[in-house]
């Protein structure tokens, strides 16, 4: 019999929810877990609502009812807070608590100075955390930590797991209900194919914790894959590898054994190297069938001063090729970037949204730089003494805590609002044909950028307003006091008559957007303006979509935003898109939200803008 008995697994959830579906968490790792020793235990519980600020109570309800000896908690940097949170529950419940993943990893002394947690994992965990269950902490645990009365012993590492095909597949079974779906079912899964990396990039903490690339067979994959696939359910499937297509002769066997049979009924997301792109070519057609729908490149900079310094062994001509070459074959791509390098200076860092649309790009995604524990730019940025906060809650990627290139934390963040938007552009608003639709799609975009911005707890509404404002004045300057961009309609479509509203920003500024069409081309122009000062001044006020933001639930957005994915990927599903859909018009907090984000129509529609 095994020294723990009664196990419940859980992943810590963000400080903060960041607002994209594909980032929910899908519970892989202590699924894995709970796969290394579902055999030798008398029961494995989870909590519900693992994903939101819920879990808590989940977790306080779960072990009463269902007393455990031992807690394990899997955290992220970003989540280190909630984990504590989580262990202070399971310590008053009477459990052992361990922890692992990449922060207690990176930590382990300082994570085993907390008065709740009792172990740590290091590394990859299902090995370690088998023979913690089986036979309780010793020094004979390689990989683990552990309190031995008042100090710590830190056994010796334990090498990472050469056949990655003997690992069990993760215990989805275990997965609470998420949205209305089962934890076999989920409507977003991951699967992981590999483990490690081929490349050291210094911001990445990959290395530590999986070592070197290590690739599962593509037979293994595909049985796994088999337990995902729904015929009638079109899924999210996110493969993600810290570089896919490191094997190309990998991935297309993997592609031919899913096209042989039949499991092609997914929208699938990876990422991987531009390089690794190109090199994919000849197999791309066989990714698109099944499923390949989008591909995150990581670009980080233009600048190749910038990638040598983070050890990024990109190319221009790489990224160049790969982004063709996808849009060739209909997939997508996102490229990341991240802002607030050492060496690069704002001026610089503004050029990233003008290179990421000339080569192509259907996507952006843009971050600043966080040193997360166990990385070489945690180091560099330490030694320099730019690291200005270790608020553990801030370390997830849209929230700057460091100083770069003569650029303090707030200017970081008014440079991230700054590329987000001039990525956009606001080009979806040259396609609106009337005032109402015209604002909306302005709302749309300005929304993007004040959720991401609300990622960042540190920040006052004032101060997102104050950083969208600087970041609009700053994109509509940029070409001598406004901007144009041109569209063309078709010859037989009606001309549009001229459009005009008021963007009221922060200090009594404001900007005045006109939208023009003249011999089949339209045209949108940004003017920088004043507003008359008064509080009912007639516009659209940004304060206020700032404020609705901020009142906004986070988990209830999710929730939305869960659902319209599965709309988006199963189409022509009219009673299940009624069940999924028809709870949140009976949804007090979200009908509340509605109500006050369409209260600011009547303020822009007042007066369309002059033209100056």
């Amino acid at each position: 019999m095994s020294y723990f008995r009664n196990l419940c697994l859980i992943e810590a959830p963000q400080a903060v929810i960041t607002p994209f579906p594909r980032y929910i968490s899908d519970c892989i790792g202590v699924c894995y877990l709970a796969a290394a020793v579902e055999g030798v235990v008398e029961s494995i519980v989870m909590p519900e609502h693992y994903y939101d600020e819920r879990v808590f109570e989940s977790l306080r309800a779960l072990l009463k009812k269902s007393p455990c000896d031992l807690v394990a908690i899997s955290s992220m940097t970003g989540a280190w807070s909630q984990a504590l949170r989580l262990a202070r529950i399971a310590r008053e419940a009477g459990a052992f608590v361990v922890v692992g993943g990449f922060h207690p990893t990176a930590l382990v002394t300082e994570v085993l100075r907390e008065p709740d947690i009792d172990a740590v994992v290091k590394g990859e965990g299902e090995e370690t955390f088998r023979e913690l269950v089986l036979h309780g902490p010793s020094c004979r645990v390689a990989g683990l930590a552990f309190k031995d009365g008042g100090t710590v012993v830190e056994n010796v590492p334990r090498q990472v797991i050469r056949d990655i095909d003997s690992i069990a597949f993760p215990l989805r079974s275990l997965r609470p209900r998420r949205y209305g779906e089962n934890g076999e079912g989920y409507s977003i899964d991951t699967i992981y194919t590999s483990r490690g990396c081929p490349w050291s990039c210094s911001f990445c903490a990959n290395g530590q914790m999986h070592g070197k690339w290590r690739a599962r067979s593509a037979e293994n994959v595909v049985e796994e894959i088999a337990l995902l696939h729904d015929p009638k359910m079109k899924k999210l499937l996110k493969i993600w590898d810290a570089n896919f297509l490191t094997s190309i002769k990998r991935v297309e066997r993997i592609c031919d054994l899913m096209i042989e049979r039949g499991l092609t009924n997914f929208r699938i997301m990876t990422e991987t190297r531009a390089a690794d792109l190109v090199r994919s070519e000849r197999i791309l057609p066989k990714l698109k069938a099944v499923g390949l729908d989008k591909v995150g490149i990581g670009i980080e900079s233009p600048n190749p001063e910038t990638l040598r310094l983070l050890n990024k062994q990109n190319t221009a001509d790489d990224v160049e090729k790969a982004i063709a070459l996808c849009r060739k074959h209909g997939i997508g791509t996102e490229g990341y970037f991240i802002l607030g390098s050492l060496n690069e200076t704002a001026s610089e860092s503004r050029t990233y949204p003008a290179y990421a649309r000339s080569i192509g790009l259907q996507q952006a995604l843009f971050m600043v730089m966080t040193p997360y524990p166990g990385t070489d730019v945690y180091g560099a940025y330490l030694r320099e003494n730019r690291i200005h906060s270790h608020d553990w809650d801030l370390y997830n990627n849209f929230s700057p805590v460091v100083s770069a290139g003569g650029m303090e934390r707030q200017e970081l963040v008014e440079l991230l609002a700054y590329c987000d938007l001039a990525f956009n552009s606001f080009m979806p608003l040259l396609k609106r044909k009337d005032l109402i639709s015209l604002i909306i799609s302005c709302m749309s975009e300005l929304l993007h950028v004040c959720l991401l911005l609300r990622v960042n707890k540190s920040l006052s509404p004032a101060d997102v307003e104050d950083a969208v404002s600087a970041a609009l004045l700053e994109f509509a300057s940029r070409e001598g006091g406004s901007i144009s961009r041109e569209w063309l309609t078709g010859s037989d479509a009606k001309p549009l008559k001229p459009l005009g509203f008021r963007l009221l920003l922060s200090g009594g500024r404001a900007i005045d957007f006109r939208l023009e069409e003249c011999d089949g081309r339209r045209w949108l122009f940004m003017t920088p303006s004043v507003a008359d000062g008064s509080r009912g001044a007639s516009g659209l006020r940004l304060d206020g979509l700032v404020r609705f933001v901020f009142s906004l639930s986070m988990d209830r957005l999710m929730a939305v935003l869960y659902q319209g994915e599965w709309m988006r990927n199963n189409h022509g599903h009219g009673a299940a898109v009624a069940r999924r859909f028809l709870p949140f018009f009976a949804d007090p907090v979200l009908l509340a939200s509605a109500s006050r984000l369409l209260c600011l129509l009547p303020g822009a529609l007042r007066r369309p803008a002059e033209k100056r």
